[in-house]
């Protein structure tokens, strides 16, 4: 679960008011209102803070990434795009302007 949906999910099974949660979490309501929006990103230490105030409490479950390719295969998909850039029409160069010097 990403921040934003455990602060809302723990304030509303509290059923507090961002501006409760926001008080007893010692913040601003617009912070909540960015957190629980997904605009900003609490710390770890704010997100326990914030969840705590809410009667929740932080449980971080570590697991190995499963899935991704290996180092060579990603060195080979990076070869075939680079070689198919090369193929792209090129840019010429921005002509600079010419300004005169501030003193």
């Amino acid at each position: 679960m990403d921040a934003a949906r455990a602060i809302r999910t723990a304030r509303e099974a509290a059923g507090l008011s961002k501006r409760a949660l926001a008080r007893r979490a010692g913040t601003s309501p617009a912070a909540i209102v960015a957190y629980e929006s997904g605009t900003r990103e609490p710390t770890l230490p704010t997100l326990a803070r914030i969840l705590s105030a809410a009667g929740a409490r932080v449980d971080l479950n570590v697991a190995p990434v499963r899935g991704l390719p290996d180092p060579a295969t990603l060195a080979h998909r990076l070869a075939e795009v680079l070689e198919l850039a090369e193929h792209l029409p090129h840019r010429r160069a921005a002509r600079r302007l010419a300004y005169p010097p501030l003193r």
